[in-house]
């Protein structure tokens, strides 16, 4: 007798549940590495040195089992943001990283086979977010050899079926931005679109558009509070429009997408002003200092508006990296985004001039 299950079909039994068309098209994003702790972190544009020390110093000495037990609140959080940032309070939304603002965007706004534009190379979660949404995906390269900024040519890009613009500035991996009226030209020309403008390295930059919110329907804006911060294990960013536009998209949000340790930190972070301040003109230092090297040593590299550099190594780009991760450095080849060229995080003077003197023994 054949062995089959009571109540199950043979058809049933070679059957499963399968996914959607889509999902068979999507580009998965690079999964996370492990064993980085331990190593000189140059790879992934984190803060280098750690969150602001009272942040872990106020969760261990206030907080208790019940925080732990009870679903997140966020008033405080909402209003210590706004405060900061100088908009209303119902002109912000939190959201679990810039990843998840940026798919609450798609889900809102982006219809089946309505365009997203995108630039290239960029960070994949712009493009992955995209294809789930079912857009037809147009890209704009970044121009040659200089990675300058393709704003005109993006401009040229727009048309009346574009649904979503998706500017990070500056950009990942190439470190290039665009001035704010040039931002604001882009806005005036696509008002049907939502243009989203990803300020995750505003503080090495000091490129904003959150002022400009009040003039435009069509702007978001989002900030991170992985790179200065220091806060990247928590998956915390801010997404920022008019109040109607937040709104809409408080309606499709999860009423617990952020966690209370996350909003708790983002709120403790803030105040600490000479930590941030001193880190980003660390950071600006660090890049001087490796520009420098660069130089010295006949590096090609591209000259940046982040906590990032991007340098040119040809075919030896994945030799290098892998020679730097055998001494304790680890960095980012760009061969899926941008093939020869390597990205190097910067952080400290010290952590800089080590990365230099490796780079000088296999250069």
């Amino acid at each position: 007798m054949e062995d089959v299950t009571l109540g199950e079909s043979r058809e049933q039994q070679q059957s499963s549940p399968q996914p959607r068309g889509i999902v068979e098209q999507i580009t998965p994003c690079p999964q996370p590495s492990s064993g980085r702790r331990t190593k000189l972190r140059l790879d992934a544009n984190e803060n280098t040195v750690g969150a602001p020390p009272h942040v872990l110093d106020f969760m261990k000495r206030y907080l208790s089992a019940v925080d732990l037990s009870i679903y997140p609140e966020y008033d405080h959080a909402l209003e210590d943001l706004s405060d900061h940032f100088s908009v209303a309070r119902d002109e912000l939304i939190l959201t679990n990283g810039t990843d998840d603002a940026i798919r609450l965007l798609m889900t809102t706004y982006v219809d089946p086979g309505s365009e997203a534009l995108l630039l290239r190379p960029s960070d994949p979660i712009y493009k992955f977010h995209a294809q789930l949404a079912g857009a037809r995906i147009g890209e704009i390269e970044y121009r040659s050899r200089t990675l300058a900024f393709p704003m005109e040519e993006l401009l040229e890009r727009v048309s009346d079926s574009t649904r979503i613009v998706v500017l990070p500035n500056p950009g990942s991996p190439t470190g290039t931005g665009t001035a704010a009226p040039a931002i604001e030209e882009l806005l005036a020309k696509a008002p049907h679109a939502v243009v989203l403008v990803d300020e995750a390295y505003y503080e090495f930059s000091g490129v904003t558009m959150l002022p400009a919110i009040p003039n435009y329907r069509n702007l978001f804006v989002t900030r991170s509070f992985s790179a200065i911060y220091g806060l990247a294990g928590l998956r915390c960013a801010c997404l920022f429009s008019q109040s109607g536009n937040i709104a809409d998209l408080r309606k499709i949000q999860s009423p617990y997408s952020v966690n209370s340790l996350a909003a708790m930190a983002v709120r403790i972070a803030l105040q600490d002003h000479k930590f941030i301040e001193d880190y980003a003109l660390e950071v600006l230092t660090a890049r001087e200092l490796l520009y420098v090297g660069f130089e010295r040593l006949s590096i090609p590299y591209v000259r940046t508006q982040a906590n990032f550099v991007l340098f040119e190594a040809g075919a030896r780009s994945a030799e290098i990296t892998d020679a730097l991760a055998g001494r304790g450095i680890l960095v980012h080849d760009c061969r899926c985004e941008l093939p020869g060229y390597v990205r190097v995080t910067l952080g400290t003077r010290d952590q800089v001039q080590q990365f230099l003197n490796e780079m000088e023994q296999i250069w």
